[in-house]
């Protein structure tokens, strides 16, 4: 019973932590609300697939996009593509291609990736996906790699069309 005493007295000090950033007999504290997340895009019929691919350079423009879309699961645990998407663990992708390397705004880059000096087009994004720690050795990115280079370019393909890509 005495396990009893403890977990009440420790619940009832908890509930009064809760209450620490609330003024004594005022109106509640401001609090801030993040900005609603942004949208994922919606998904693309089979003619708008053909459309964005036709679109795009060579071999791009013969990726499967489907296989990009679920290959790109992987790199969607810490990166969006939605304009206006949040930062996660990695930056927002939307306008990568033609960005300048560690500048997205609001994310703390590794000096590895800073120092690096490139912009990105496909073959720095094709190089960096294969292996980011020998592309900027110190990156402090820890994806392993994608070694495959038909899923590269599939993911390639779809990271253009889902970011707003311009040839």
């Amino acid at each position: 019973m005495r396990w009893m005493g403890f977990t009440i007295a420790a619940l009832a000090a908890l509930g009064a932590l809760s209450a620490c950033n609330k003024p004594a007999n005022g109106p509640p504290a401001e609090t801030t609300t993040a900005p609603p997340p942004a949208t994922a895009p919606a998904p693309m019929t089979d003619a708008e697939k053909k459309a964005a691919l036709a679109a795009l350079p060579a071999p791009y423009n013969t990726a499967d996009l489907d296989n990009g879309e679920s290959k790109f699961a992987l790199c969607s645990t810490c990166h969006t593509l939605q304009q206006g998407g949040p930062n996660m663990t990695g930056p927002n992708l939307y306008g990568v291609f033609g960005r300048k390397a560690a500048t997205v705004a609001g994310f703390t880059y590794s000096d590895a990736l800073k120092a690096a000096g490139w912009t990105w087009d496909a073959q720095h994004l094709d190089t960096w996906i294969t292996d980011p720690k020998v592309a900027a050795p110190g990156t402090k990115m820890t994806f392993a790699g994608m070694k495959d280079p038909k899923d590269r370019t599939d993911v390639i393909a779809y990271v253009m069309i889902r970011t707003g890509y311009k040839p």
